[in-house]
């Protein structure tokens, strides 16, 4: 029996990819004696991120995270207040919300897209501006490379008055119609995380039209000194400022963002020809709205068709010393939000359920992506024995 011990190397979901381009930043940054903080390269990636995605004004900052937390201050959101986002997303899309005392009121996917599903988002604003409790920001995740509707969300939120963020943590490089992700609403957020597609190891980025709130969120992110020739704090700050160093990793990562998409591409093309047969797998659709990067290649599988749940095809894999991820744990379903309340709910739980991300990291070998492939199919045909599994 092949197990991960003494056969395969191991392959994982989505592992950084340098491209040779950030050592010469990053020397740059050494010879200067300039590593943290800040510094000429965090003002340089600013600068070449804002004229990479369209959107003119930004702040780098040491996570996602942070980015999301530090729009939500500016916003005003404090204790009592509601914010309304996806219950398909990441944990850190949604936390920052409690951060600052609020509650959250989560909204399914659709099925076109599986971001946040607009009829939904109309439904609840809708029912709540009869209440007299409106919420105080939406967040819309674009979720594993492709962008949410846009100009449908954008509409509701601007019809009830309502900022909107965008979350484009895992979006990076998709399109919407002629507009870079990020593109809509008050702010949006990325990630620089090491599985995402750049990364500078752990970073985020915060950008909008709104200069400034770039400009408060950056004294914010520096502890919010105030002018002075000695420490004078007026209010309460955060260290959330990226690093020299890690921004000079940033502007060469930055440099290969298109190749970088084109071989996520690639990847999924590859999964999606050579898995199309097979009953009971499907891949997560492109809205016809944009392009998806493919971030990460994401399956359904269907137990009746296929011979056997998800669950059992990540523990394949994992048995060949390969990473998979299911799909996220929608939040409503999340012990720490149990309660909150969810409108639908029955999408991202299927999405959950059967959905599988497979590895996508653009460094793969035509041979890592066959492995992957060899055990969906062959698990499928009941061709490996997997004694702890089958």
């Amino acid at each position: 029996m092949l197990t991960k011990s003494n056969v395969f190397k191991r392959i994982y979901l989505s592992p950084p990819h340098m491209s040779g381009e950030e050592q010469r930043y990053v020397a740059e940054a050494f010879d200067s004696n300039w590593i943290s903080p800040l510094g000429p390269q965090v003002d340089a990636f600013e600068r070449e991120f804002c004229g990479r995605v369209g959107i003119p004004h930004a702040v780098a900052l040491n996570s996602g995270t942070a980015a999301l937390h530090i729009a939500l201050r500016l916003l005003g959101l404090g204790k009592k207040d509601d914010v309304i986002a996806p219950t398909l997303t990441f944990i850190g899309g949604v936390s920052p919300a409690v951060f600052q005392g609020a509650t959250l009121t989560f909204i399914d996917s659709d099925r076109e897209s599986w971001n946040m599903d607009p009829s939904l988002l109309q439904e609840v604003l809708s029912e709540k501006k009869k209440k007299g409790c409106m919420p105080k920001v939406v967040i819309c995740a674009d979720i594993y490379g492709q962008c949410a509707d846009y100009d449908r969300i954008g509409r509701i939120c601007e019809e009830y008055g309502i900022p909107l963020i965008m979350d484009s943590a895992e979006a990076l490089g998709a399109i919407y119609k002629d507009r870079n992700a990020g593109n809509a609403g008050k702010a949006a957020i990325y990630s620089f995380n090491g599985n995402k597609i750049i990364t500078t190891s752990g970073g985020g980025m915060l950008a909008s039209d709104d200069k400034t709130l770039i400009e408060h969120a950056r004294f914010l992110s520096q502890q919010a000194r105030d002018p002075a020739p000695h420490y004078e704090h007026s209010q309460i700050g955060y260290n959330y400022r990226m690093s020299n160093i890690l921004a000079a990793i940033g502007r060469g990562q930055l440099k290969v963002l298109d190749e970088r998409v084109k071989q996520k591409k690639m990847i999924f093309e590859r999964y999606q020809k050579a898995l199309a047969e097979v009953p009971g797998v499907e891949f997560m659709p492109e809205a016809g709205y944009g392009t998806c990067t493919r971030w990460l290649t994401v399956i359904l599988i269907t137990p009746e068709l296929y011979g056997y749940d998800r669950e059992i095809v990540r523990l394949a894999l994992e048995e060949q010393n390969i990473e998979s991820r299911a799909v996220w744990k929608p939040m409503h379903l999340q012990p720490v939000f149990k309660g909150a309340p969810i409108r639908g709910g029955e999408v991202a739980e299927d999405l959950f359920n059967r959905g599988l991300c497979l590895p996508s990291g653009t460094a793969m070998s035509d041979t890592d992506i066959d492995r992957v492939i060899d055990v969906i199919i062959k698990v499928h045909n009941k061709g490996y024995e997997y004694n702890r599994i089958l």
